[in-house]
């Protein structure tokens, strides 16, 4: 009976967001086991991603409304639902394993439950990261790789995505988190997640991450591109959130990074292409690139346009400026918010 209860969790978490699927070695019943007793895991599946009182819910479950919503409390503060307050009235809905379950245990999680994440990602979930990426994060470029006479859209501007946000949560990276805890992280900054709106505004009153204006938020931005972290907002033209990443740690670029063609499963409206008479050779672009998709031909650097996602870390670094990005020739249009891109990705997933 207890199987089943998590079984049946794990089937319900797979219909949402990048999914969440089983494994041979049944790693994802452990991590359920862990994160959910079995009364969690009942009420999980008695709920929905619509946001509901705790009294409508007790009230479609035939429960006691003040010890539901003690339990609902519960559930939500140790991250495994989700919920909106408005004046003295508080909702609360599923969410999904990735962003949301695994993103909210930033605050909690040990070292057994790091390699617990950590063995699921490389039995399963990487495939199915990889199978939805392109509808759950794009990258766009550092600002400052691209030519002036290039017009970019606000929505491929990360200063003019922080800037038009009127809550920004910052919160630490979970994945360098979590392969910290491995003790195979590496030493970027690990601040550099940032939430918008409601959720947002979730990270901030759970204490999963700090409220802080657009200035900091531009300054964090800064450190993370010059250290050399790939920035990948949520597809939608209005993100909910914008993360900064390595392709050591986090989640997404590994998962690109199995693939032989990255390029292919990234929403990217650029590529980086080199000018053979001004490189130099330096190879100072290698290390830049979180894809692998530059080598040495001879003295002179090669793009590889099926593993270049178009981050421009190594337009900053090239001494000779002899890298830039160039448009692609087909543009990929975007969601306009997070509904459509939910909408989007159950449609990739054939749900």
């Amino acid at each position: 009976m207890t199987d089943n209860v998590y079984r049946n969790l794990q089937q319900y978490l797979d219909t949402m967001s990048l999914g969440f699927p089983p494994t041979k070695s049944g790693i994802e019943l452990k991590i359920l086991q862990k994160l959910f007793s079995e009364k969690d895991a009942r009420l999980f599946l008695s709920l929905t991603a619509e946001m509901k009182t705790p009294e409508d819910i007790a009230a479609s479950l035939g429960r006691d409304a003040g010890e539901l919503a003690a339990h609902l409390r519960d559930m939500r503060d140790r991250g495994l639902l989700f919920s909106i307050k408005k004046g003295e009235v508080t909702k609360y809905s599923t969410i999904g394993y990735v962003h949301g379950i695994y993103e909210f245990q930033v605050t909690r999680m040990d070292k057994e439950l790091a390699q617990m994440f950590s063995q699921y990602f490389d039995e399963s979930f990487a495939q199915a990261m990889l199978f939805s990426t392109s509808s759950f994060v794009r990258t766009i470029p550092v600002q400052e790789s691209l030519d002036a006479e290039h017009a970019v859209a606000s929505f491929d501007d990360a200063a003019h995505i922080l800037r038009s946000q009127k809550t920004i949560a910052v919160a630490e990276c979970i994945c360098r988190k979590e392969k910290s805890l491995e003790g195979k992280g590496c030493n970027k900054p690990r601040e550099v997640c940032f939430m918008f709106g409601s959720m947002g505004k979730f990270y901030i009153d759970q204490g999963l991450g700090r409220q802080i204006d657009t200035a900091e938020a531009l300054r964090l931005l800064t450190e993370a591109q010059k250290a050399g972290l790939v920035t990948q907002p949520a597809t939608a033209q209005n993100p909910g959130g914008m993360c900064n990443c390595c392709g050591d740690c986090c989640g997404v670029l590994r998962a690109l990074n199995l693939a032989d063609k990255p390029a292919e499963h990234v929403t990217a409206h650029y590529h980086a292409a080199v000018d053979a008479i001004s490189c130099v050779g330096c190879e100072a672009c290698l290390d830049r690139c979180q894809m692998n998709a530059i080598t040495m031909r001879g003295d002179l650097a090669e793009i590889n346009r099926d593993r270049c996602i178009g981050c421009g870390l190594c337009v900053l670094t090239c001494p000779s400026v002899s890298i830039r990005l160039v448009p692609k020739e087909k543009q990929a249009v975007l969601p306009a918010g997070t509904l459509d891109q939910m909408l989007q990705m159950a449609k990739a997933r054939g749900l």
